[in-house]
């Protein structure tokens, strides 16, 4: 058994634009992050739209081990996730539903590195991120999450 932790939140207002770091998060169920960009529309795959992309999550020792074994420093704004966790197997929460603080979300499938995360970087980082690029949850049970908030099965 694992127990995990909320570690920092983001949210950028529109495709492009820096995430921003936030005191809290508003998941709101079936829609998405209140004033985040796939929620209103103005995501980059906002002309795909996917039901399980409704936040993101990604592992802080996922950043920790581009340091340790490539020398790559990103912050968790870096890496353009909402949620960014410690302690939390997020490889194996696909199909699981797990606790965010209050809320309940639902892992969808595995995030994918992108190259857009090579453009606004700088870095050549996709294949480092291959497999350890985060997850894709589905907001069930909607409410605040706030860093230091507790990560777990229910």
């Amino acid at each position: 058994m694992w127990s995990g932790t909320v570690h920092a939140l983001h949210l950028a207002p529109r495709s492009f634009l820096p995430m921003r770091g936030q005191d809290q998060l508003v998941l709101l169920p079936g829609i998405g992050i209140e004033g985040d960009r796939y929620a209103s529309g103005e995501g980059f795959y906002s002309d795909r739209p996917e039901e399980g992309r409704q936040v993101t999550l990604f592992e802080i020792e996922t950043l920790e081990a581009l340091v340790r074994d490539h020398k790559v420093s990103l912050s968790p704004a870096d890496h353009r996730r909402n949620i960014t966790t410690r302690g939390v197997p997020l490889n194996h929460l696909v199909g699981v539903r797990f606790r965010v603080g209050a809320t309940l979300l639902e892992g969808t499938r595995l995030s994918t590195p992108c190259r857009h995360i090579e453009q606004i970087t700088g870095l050549e980082i996709f294949n480092f991120l291959l497999n350890r690029s985060g997850l894709h949850a589905k907001i069930i049970d909607g409410g605040i999450v706030r860093p230091g908030d507790g990560v777990y099965l229910p």
